[in-house]
């Protein structure tokens, strides 16, 4: 994800978009927004349906036309080049593939547009083909194939003539959930092999923290937050980017002068140090993979915040149990915690105490 510097002497990104906006007719779909993406980075678009994550795809691939701003591809401007002019490829959610051809005729069909030779095809298409490991399925129709191994089709097509950028839309929506699992390890694979610039849409937040260099998570037309998957998990900056990225735990109170936070029923936590002036309001978010149930019997650790309550539900989640606790002071906690057998597991009504540190706290922008 290093810059790239030009003859010229200046940084090209792989992309840079300058006061991109988009509207359709008197809705704002996409505000402007300013945004580079480093040359061999993979970095995902996420968000909920309708935050502009497509329409910021479309604007890069040239499918749609922008209201506003500029896009820049390597240094050039692209705003009003034709789509295959862009040296983009894309992988579709639908695969997009020819039913009446061959997985062969499928993948040759750009190569063939671009009017290569037969014998550079045959040796490209085949080699496109072992990247996403179908070699032998040359002859095959779509048809003959499962739906992991039409998206690999569909795949090969957009690698097999070597595009500078990639760019997927929800490739994997249509997949269940071993198969998804499975396709992510082969993308980031191919991405690692090919050093190529991916841009990847999902609205799966898993799918993001897995695969991403960084990740543009959108919301109602606009960037949210921009960062690598951990900033966006351990570091949010809006309440938006903490609810909708993993869980979390959202707590609202009022600064006091010792600095520590006061919250519902007069008590008080401990938050990370900051600019917080006495008497102002603050959202605080800790995760619930830091919240520790605590024996009563043993004093909680230096630095920590302590609530005791009653267990709500607890939930067998594999790996992980996902203990729901109402506080003392009616507030609902949710702890995750590593599992164990049934019998250990603390049941509803049980009294427990809820403890996590102050340096796992998070303070969200209002």
């Amino acid at each position: 994800m290093r810059d790239v510097t030009r003859l010229d002497g200046h940084t090209a990104h792989a992309i840079a978009l300058k006061g991109l906006s988009k509207m359709f007719g008197p809705v704002m779909a996409l505000h402007p927004i300013n945004l580079s993406v480093e040359k061999g980075e993979f970095l995902t678009l996420l968000g909920p349906s309708g935050s502009g994550k497509t329409t910021l795809l479309n604007l890069i691939a040239g499918a749609i036309g922008p209201t506003t701003g500029v896009i820049l591809v390597d240094g050039r401007d692209v705003t009003q080049m034709p789509p295959r002019e862009r040296g983009m490829g894309m992988v579709f959610q639908n695969y997009a593939l020819m039913p009446h051809m061959t997985v062969f005729e499928n993948v040759a069909y750009p190569l063939r547009a671009r009017h290569h030779p037969s014998k550079t095809i045959r040796a490209l298409v085949m080699e496109a083909l072992e990247r996403v490991g179908l070699r032998g399925f040359e002859d095959r129709k779509p048809r003959q194939l499962s739906g992991g191994q039409q998206q690999r089709v569909g795949i090969a097509r957009c690698i097999v003539y070597s595009p500078a950028i990639i760019m997927m839309d929800e490739p994997l929506g249509a997949l269940d959930k071993n198969l998804r699992e499975q396709m992510q390890g082969e993308i980031k694979r191919l991405h690692r092999e090919l050093g190529t610039t991916f841009i990847y849409v999902t609205h799966d937040q898993e799918e993001a923290l897995n695969m991403s260099d960084r990740i543009c998570l959108m919301n109602m037309g606009a960037i949210a937050q921009l960062g690598t998957p951990d900033e966006l998990y351990f570091q949010p900056h809006k309440r938006f980017v903490a609810e909708f990225i993993g869980e979390s735990n959202l707590i609202s109170g009022r600064m006091r002068a010792d600095g520590r936070m006061v919250i519902a029923g007069n008590r008080s936590v401990t938050v990370p140090a900051g600019r917080w002036t006495e008497g102002a309001e603050l959202l605080a978010m800790v995760r619930p993979e830091r919240v520790q149930i605590c024996g009563f019997d043993r004093p909680a650790k230096g630095g920590s915040n302590v609530l005791s309550g009653e267990v709500v539900s607890c939930s067998f989640i594999g790996g992980m149990s996902r203990v729901t606790v109402e506080t003392e002071n009616a507030l609902r906690i949710t702890a995750k915690v590593i599992s164990d057998h049934a019998a250990s597991r603390p049941a509803p009504g049980a009294r427990v105490r809820l403890c996590w540190s102050s340096s796992d706290v998070v303070v969200l922008e209002k």
